[in-house]
Parts: structure tokens; C-alpha cells; sequence
């Protein structure tokens, strides 16, 4: 809880991954990789109830011996390739909703292919949201990207041609305008925001900037063996 206005983290994590095969709870640094996000959050001192939304009985014991709560399947229809996350979301506040009477304030949205946090990134969202809360209604964590996309190209039969003519082309890495990109260390959100706009990417959404070492999210193999180097060089884990 912040100040009065209560929070649920929601971990989504379905069974099928075709990337990388069972990738939500393949091990990652001696934990299974959904493992750290659940932590991260566990150690909030805002969030309420961390919840995660799963179709998938492995995933749920694993997370449930972690520290997190379980209290219900994701239905199939919501956990295909082609459902939305925002589904999954809806189930589950709506689950507290009905029953147990619960509402809440704040949505923090945690994706496990994203395990770079830093302990108290959560927080600090939370916090700059919540102590903005009149102009902003989600907040939402960037990184700066080094492919700048003035030099993205497309391609266009067998030429090349700029995915953004409109960009001007510097010659200098340096001179280019920073560019960001929403690496999923956290999106929170007001859960009326979410219920309104259906979506974090409101009209009203502040930005938390990430450090360098956590412009990463794990959708393949190479993914998946760039975050283990990271973690080992920067956590010094095994």
C-alpha cells in the first residue's frame, strides 16, 4: 500500500513458449526465470497482493513456492499467443472483484522475460506515479537504445531504404536526438486509467528511465543467454 491507495502486482506467464521451450520456468542463474521477477516483487514495500496469472500447473507451484499467490487458472481463451495481456489483467482484477471484494488502485505490471531489476525500481515507479498522480496516470520504464532509428533501414525489394525518411541521417552516433525504447522492467498503471484508455500507454503516461545493463527482454535463445552474462557480470550470481 502507498499512502491509502492499494496495489497488485500481476506476473503473467502462460505455459506454451515457442522462443525458447518452457521458458517461464527454465533456470536462469540456479531460478526458474519467473522466479525473479515474484522476488522483486516480494520485496515491495507498496504492493499488496503479487498474483501470478497462469494456465500452467508447473508454473503455478513454482511460483507458489516462491512467495507468490495463485489463487486461480488463466482460462485457455486468454492464454493463446493471440490473447492480450490487458485479457489477463481484466481476469484477474475481476477474480478479486468478485470474489473476495477487493479493488485496487494501482496495477504493476511485470513481465518474467524481463528479470534486470533493481530492487527498488518498482518502488521508485510507484512513488513518482503516485506523487504525480494529478498529471499522470501510468509510468511506464525506458531505456535508451543505441540502434537510433534514423539508421533503421527496411528493405524494399533487394534495395535498402530508411524505415524513418523522415529522420535526419547524422553522421555521428553522438549528434542524434536519444531515443527510448519500453523495456518491461515495470508498467503501473491506475487500475480507472486501465479500465478507461485499455491500456498503459495512456494519454497521461510519465516515463522511469532504466540503467544500461537492463535494456533487455528475453523472447529467444540469445535473449536468454545475454541476460545469464549480465546477471553474472553485474550481480555476481552463478
Amino acid at each position: 500500500m502507498i499512502s491509502d491507495t492499494k496495489v497488485i502486482a500481476i506476473i503473467p506467464a502462460r505455459g506454451g513458449s515457442k522462443g525458447v521451450p518452457e521458458k517461464n520456468i527454465k533456470l536462469l542463474c540456479g531460478k526458474p526465470l519467473i522466479v525473479w521477477s515474484i522476488e522483486k516483487a516480494l520485496k515491495s514495500k507498496f504492493i499488496d497482493r503479487v498474483v501470478v496469472s497462469t494456465d500452467d500447473d508447473e508454473i503455478a507451484a513454482i511460483s507458489l513456492q516462491a512467495g507468490a499467490s495463485v489463487p486461480f487458472r488463466r482460462p485457455a481463451e486468454l492464454a493463446s499467443d493471440a490473447a492480450p495481456t490487458m485479457a489477463a489483467i481484466d481476469h484477474a482484477l475481476e477474480f478479486f472483484r468478485a470474489t473476495r471484494g477487493e479493488e485496487f488502485d494501482y496495477v504493476v505490471l511485470l513481465e518474467p522475460t524481463s528479470p534486470l531489476r533493481d530492487d527498488d525500481d518498482i518502488d521508485r515507479m510507484l512513488q513518482k506515479l503516485h506523487d504525480n498522480a494529478d498529471d499522470f496516470d501510468s509510468i511506464i520504464s525506458v531505456g535508451e537504445v543505441a540502434e537510433h532509428p534514423s539508421i533503421v533501414k527496411r528493405l524494399v525489394g533487394d534495395s535498402l531504404a530508411p524505415f524513418c525518411p523522415e529522420l535526419q541521417r547524422t553522421t555521428r552516433r553522438q549528434d542524434n536526438e536519444a531515443a527510448y525504447f519500453p523495456y518491461a522492467v515495470g508498467y503501473i498503471a491506475k487500475t480507472s486509467s486501465l479500465a478507461a484508455e485499455r491500456t498503459f500507454y495512456g494519454k497521461r503516461s510519465t516515463h522511469y528511465r532504466i540503467k544500461r545493463y537492463q535494456n533487455y527482454e528475453i523472447d529467444d535463445l540469445y535473449d536468454f543467454l545475454a541476460v545469464a552474462s549480465v546477471m553474472r557480470h553485474e550481480w555476481k550470481v552463478e
